[in-house]
């Protein structure tokens, strides 16, 4: 299996940002992990990453729910971004608006970037047919 350089986690609960590291560290197919606690701070960092190292994470996992800037406001910035590449974007929620999904169809349909939608809790196999689909 191939692996990958870089997957971020983007979500405001610890328990969740643990058991996904866990999960993607027992698969050992990726080289770095970088978390952020809402989309703001992640926004800035995948943009400082793309203007020094001309890069960006191969897969995100994204929570939608956040404070000081929320998965949507952050889908918004990135698909605006200028990324050549296809990143795999996993939309991981507890949420259970069909506003949501609607809203997940919309960006499907707006961008080159593949984004899934996951309900959490996530499990051992999401992560693993997620990551080899990557």
């Amino acid at each position: 299996m191939k692996k990958i350089d870089t997957i971020s986690v983007i979500d405001d609960d610890p328990i969740t940002v643990f058991g996904i590291k866990k999960m993607l560290d027992s698969l050992g197919i990726c080289d770095t992990i970088i978390t952020y606690p809402n989309g703001k701070l992640a926004i800035d960092g995948i943009r400082e990453r793309l203007e020094s190292h001309g890069s960006v994470p191969d897969v995100i996992f994204l929570d939608i729910n956040m404070p000081i800037m929320d998965g949507w406001q952050f889908l918004e910035e990135f698909i605006s971004l200028p990324v050549d590449k296809t990143v795999r974007i996993n939309i991981v929620t507890s949420s259970i608006d069909p506003l949501d999904r609607q809203n997940w169809e919309s960006y499907k349909s707006r961008t080159h970037h593949l984004i899934d939608f996951k309900n959490k809790p996530i499990r051992h196999k999401d992560i693993a047919e997620i990551t080899r689909a990557a």
